[in-house]
């Protein structure tokens, strides 16, 4: 059964630009139950997101800027969120945003049990990201929307040297070398998928998209360290992946 998730954006920190890539890329982790989004739509630079809200049928929530300077929008949003999370209807919650503030959100929603999957810009500061189970550049997600299928699966020289958003290459590397000794049989074989999940889980803004590629199973191999191998499962048409150290 696909987890349910509700979805709060905050619109004096996101632009609609980003909205199609958002919905997309949540899609492939379940349904959406909530759209929500915050802001002050008295404001003049809000009104661009009009048709947004309609095509994506996006629930606009109103919050007045009560006082010069503070950010009434934060509140609402928390407020809601935990309105959302008492109701028992959600399984996680998508909160995107680039602001700090929510990072205590993030926080007291996973202690809840629920999972927490934060998008934002690449300003966003590195509480929040680690708040969150997982992290999504908006940039990314705009990139990959324009790209479609236009991509290698062999990551550019460049994109594989320089650093990408806290997360430098030479660290991953390492991280995956490492999990693989921890949770791989006698033979030095781990499953593909469950390192994977366990680097998510250490470094909740890694992303193979931030290197060049789409998937995971490229990327370890662009690397030139590791050994894969893949075996049929009981369905067939469905290759279980291993991946050892070389």
């Amino acid at each position: 059964m696909d987890k349910r998730f509700a979805v709060l954006i905050d619109a004096d920190n996101v632009s609609g630009k980003y909205v199609k890539p958002i919905l997309d890329e949540l899609s492939n982790e379940g349904t959406i139950t909530y759209k929500r989004i915050y802001g002050d739509w008295t404001r003049p630079a809000l009104a661009s997101w009009k048709s947004v809200l309609l095509n994506y049928s996006i629930t606009p929530i109103q919050q007045y800027s009560y006082t010069t300077g503070k950010n009434a929008t934060d509140s609402a949003m928390i407020i809601d969120a935990m309105d959302i999370l008492y109701s028992g209807n959600v399984d996680g919650f998508c909160l995107v945003s680039s602001d700090s503030d929510f990072t205590r959100l993030a926080a007291r929603l996973r202690e809840s049990g629920m999972y927490i999957i934060g998008m934002g810009e690449k300003k966003t500061p590195t509480p929040f990201i680690s708040a969150c189970n997982r992290f999504v550049y908006l940039e990314i997600l705009e990139k990959g929307d324009s790209a479609d299928n236009a991509y290698s699966a062999e990551p550019q020289e460049k994109e594989r040297t320089e650093r990408h958003d806290g997360v430098e290459l030479k660290t991953v590397k390492a991280a995956i070398s490492t999990i693989i000794e921890e949770v791989s049989d006698d033979d030095g074989w781990a499953s593909l998928s469950e390192v994977g999940n366990i680097l998510l889980k250490r470094y909740p803004s890694f992303d193979v998209r931030n290197f060049g590629c789409q998937k995971l199973t490229p990327f370890i191999k662009s690397l030139g360290l590791f050994e894969i191998y893949s075996v049929p499962s009981e369905k067939g048409n469905v290759k279980v992946m291993y991946v050892r150290n070389r």
